[in-house]
């Protein structure tokens, strides 16, 4: 393992002498660059992952940000399916948490406020009277330390961080790291890992917004889903869920055989009236709790491009994006309007450490947080 800061002088040396078990094709997996500066000076660096099969993907050192992701079609064209921006100014200003790693808490918190062990901690409230994804500066702000490696199948990026006592209102020193590994069968594998020296809460996820036709394609409705839940957890007005984990059977949000994302959502339920569309968890139906199952899957006809997510997470945030309004012009002068992109963001669930009915998010001293979530890109040709 290589500290990327290094990344550069290697891959010359390597190319110009050799090194045993690195060949020409391994030294074409990982590249990196610089992504321009923030506001205050630093310096954000952007590494490319690629594989044999013509995918491949962008990431910054700003957020762990996947910035551009290029997955080929059913006729071998390959496109950009994620949104993201050009330069680094509008992921440090938040631009909705695009493409990054969102912690300590991903999702919301009511009012802002949880408890552990029968002590209280209170929080920015970011997103009307709740927390939301960390707070104001979460690990989407961050610059992580990077190292990388190489294999014979795959490349690895290894992120890694830390949070302090107190940092956005979350007790204990939380050290982080986030991997995220491109192979030869087109997955983009990202692994999680937290310790905490106090008692705290954690839920990390991955906010990258997608369009299987690419990112500047325009609607996703006429995109098909499947999600594998049986359940799903209903929010209330602010999109704080109740606490009742309810059967999609006879919903909207019944999604367990694939169908057009704008099929129901326009509907009058009262949940789509609530999240403006689909922006609701979903329980998935895990075979055993904490083994990685499918997620979700995801189709175009138009581009005969497939996603399909599989995670060890009890829950996925399916969003629709319902708030993009054309008021951020990302990369190639695109434009997100309103619902150009789609969410499955793998997670515990919203407001979990105020929610005891819900699986636990407290991380203990000694123990471990781990998880991991694998995005894998097909064409309906290898169904």
């Amino acid at each position: 393992m290589i500290r990327a800061s290094s990344l550069v002088g290697i891959l010359v040396c390597l190319a110009a002498f050799g090194s045993k078990g690195f060949s020409a094709e391994n030294l074409t997996r990982l590249s990196s660059h610089s992504f321009g500066k923030l506001s205050d000076g630093r310096e954000v660096t952007a590494f490319v992952l690629k594989n044999t099969s013509g995918m491949s993907v962008q990431i910054l050192d700003l957020g762990g940000v996947i910035t551009n992701l290029w997955v080929p079609d059913s006729s071998g064209i390959i496109a950009d399916v994620t949104t993201g921006f050009e330069y680094p100014l509008p992921y440090a200003e938040g631009a909705g948490y695009m493409g990054a790693i969102v912690g300590r808490y991903a999702n919301r918190i009511s009012e802002g406020t949880f408890s552990v062990d029968g002590v209280s901690y209170s929080l920015a409230k970011n997103n009307g009277n709740n927390a939301i994804h960390g707070g104001l500066a979460g690990f989407d702000k961050k610059i992580w330390d990077a190292e990388y490696s190489v294999g014979q199948y795959d490349a690895e990026l290894i992120f890694s961080t830390f949070s302090p006592d107190g940092e956005e209102g979350y007790p204990g020193r939380v050290e982080v790291s986030v991997t995220y590994t491109l192979n030869d069968q087109n997955q983009l594998i990202i692994d999680y890992s937290a310790t905490s020296d106090k008692a705290t809460i954690i839920n990390l996820t991955n906010h990258a917004y997608f369009n299987l036709d690419g990112h500047d394609a325009g609607s996703i409705l006429e995109h098909e889903v499947m999600l594998n839940a049986d359940r799903f957890t209903p929010i209330d007005e602010s999109s704080i869920p109740t606490g009742v984990i309810s059967n999609v059977a006879g919903t909207p949000f019944d999604f367990r055989q694939s169908k057009a994302i704008g099929l129901d959502i326009e509907s009058e339920h009262p949940q789509i009236i609530f999240g403006s569309g689909f922006d609701h968890n979903f329980v998935i139906n895990h075979s055993e709790l904490g083994v990685v199952s499918l997620a979700a899957e995801v189709y175009s006809r138009n581009s005969g491009r497939v996603m399909k997510v599989y995670t060890d997470q009890p829950g996925v945030q399916f969003y629709t994006g319902n708030f993009l309004s054309g008021e951020l012009i990302g990369k190639d002068g695109a434009v997100y309007e309103r619902r150009a992109a789609f969410c499955l963001e793998t997670q515990h669930f919203p407001d979990s450490p105020n929610k005891p009915m819900f699986p636990s998010t407290i991380l203990r001293p000694g123990d471990r947080f781990a998880s991991r979530t694998i995005f894998e890109f097909l064409t309906d040709q290898m169904l």
